[in-house]
């Protein structure tokens, strides 16, 4: 019993045992009192970490760690992936929207949308494909948020491999980088475009063991196309934007959405509401234009998961 309560899942009775209830009280807690649980082969497992943080929210009179910081007193806290466009669309939100200052902290999306379970940013910037290789986000925020959050767009943007002027090393796919004379430099665990890679690895006849460089990572984007424009590896996962910029080449995997993750509670805050009127100005469309491989047809629209059921 002790040894399944210190791992990652307890199970109904486990849970029933640290709540000091009955079987029966934890599967109502489940329906009506949001306690996160998965069912797995017929039974039902509690993640540990959840049902901890679950039972910090629960409790009465307790301050949970920042959400004190409304975005309605001129800070607007922002975390998760890296993007250009997206940095841009900050510059511009602080040139007309002058009462509120925007924070971001470039985490990773996993980062982001920790920080939004943590409730210490506003907005969590997310691009994270899902296992079912079509939709990004709703799987890993149902996964890791109590509440489902509103999913507004940013944009579509085109992933793939930059690589050196000319494409010396005659890369077409991700096998390519398993060649000898090949060197990447990566980005951090947590981030979507390593997410993107290691699922192209998975599919490929290649290993991650077989690239050269795999291990040596970069947080943005742009690091990772300066680190080819100076000769020091060959390849890198990343975005178009970049190879737009450097004057690199590039060979295209996949679009990908790109989006804004916000908790319903903080949706209509004046900061929030701001930042999103700014993506619906001309400004900001003629500044996405200047810039290859990014698709802003959808930006600033709400979106919704297929199953979306309102998780309270």
């Amino acid at each position: 019993m002790e040894a399944t309560y210190y791992g990652k899942f307890l199970t109904t009775k486990e849970v029933a045992k640290l709540l000091n209830v009955n079987d029966k009280m934890v599967y109502s807690l489940v329906n009506d009192k949001g306690l996160p649980a998965t069912k797995v082969t017929g039974k039902w497992l509690f993640p540990r970490r959840l049902v901890e943080e679950w039972l910090e929210t629960n409790v009465i009179n307790y301050c949970k760690p920042g959400n004190n910081y409304s975005s309605e007193h001129g800070v607007l806290l922002l975390a998760g992936s890296d993007d250009l466009l997206f940095q841009r669309a900050l510059t511009l939100f602080h040139a007309k929207q002058t009462e509120t200052v925007g924070f971001f902290a470039n985490l990773g999306s996993m980062g982001g949308l920790k920080s939004l379970r943590r409730g210490i940013c506003h907005i969590g910037v997310c691009h994270l494909l899902q296992d079912d290789n079509e939709e990004y986000n709703f799987d890993f925020a149902d996964q890791e948020l109590d509440k489902t959050p509103v999913f507004v767009n940013f944009s579509r943007r085109q992933q793939g491999i930059l690589v050196r002027p000319g494409n010396p090393k005659g890369i077409t796919c991700v096998a390519d980088l398993a060649q000898d004379d090949v060197t990447i430099i990566n980005r951090p665990l947590g981030t979507g475009t390593r997410l993107l890679l290691d699922y192209e690895i998975a599919r490929s006849d290649i290993s991650s063991g077989q690239i050269k460089g795999y291990h040596n990572v970069v947080a943005r984007h742009l690091d990772a196309g300066l680190e080819i424009f100076a000769g020091r590896a060959d390849a890198a996962p990343a975005i178009r934007a970049v190879a737009g910029i450097l004057g690199l080449d590039f060979v295209p995997l996949r679009w990908e959405r790109f989006d804004l993750l916000i908790a319903r509670e903080r949706f209509f805050e004046r900061g929030i509401q701001n930042f999103i009127g700014v993506l619906h100005e001309k400004s900001f469309r003629d500044l996405a234009a200047s810039f290859t491989g990014y698709d802003v047809s959808l930006c600033g629209k709400m979106l919704f998961p297929d199953n979306f059921n309102n998780k309270e």
